[in-house]
């Protein structure tokens, strides 16, 4: 079973949330780059500030499962909402609203599953 964290859907949980990924990162695959861990760390902030955000409700969890191997690393968030994510457009006007773009343009894959409690939203990392 890969590592996992499960979270309060706050802010707070953010920080721990990209230290837990960087670290199951780096220890399944000690071979892993520090650019790779940085994207990782990245990439885990943004999926779970999204789930925090927009699919979960107060009182809800987060369930953060970090899965690598050599050259490749998934990253999960797991919430409580079956609503997929949307891109917004962008805007120089808000301060919000870049973190699926910023997704898309770090991660080799991302995408969305259903689970029975809400789904998943994942990235893939390669080196």
């Amino acid at each position: 079973m890969p590592p996992q964290l499960i979270c309060a859907a706050e802010a707070e949980s953010v920080a721990p949330a990209r230290h837990f990924a960087r670290e199951a990162a780096a220890y399944q695959e000690p071979s892993t780059p520090i650019d790779a861990l940085d994207t990782i760390e990245l990439l885990a902030s943004e999926l779970v500030t999204n789930g925090y955000r927009y699919g979960t409700k107060p009182g809800d969890s987060l369930r953060v499962v970090v899965t690598s191997e050599p050259n490749r690393c998934r990253i999960e968030v797991h919430d409580t909402r079956r609503t997929p994510p949307r891109l917004k457009p962008t805007s120089d006007r808000r301060n919000r609203g870049r973190g699926l773009h910023l997704v898309g343009l770090m991660a080799a894959q991302w995408g969305t599953a259903d689970h029975p409690m809400g789904k998943i939203v994942w990235a893939v990392v390669t080196w």
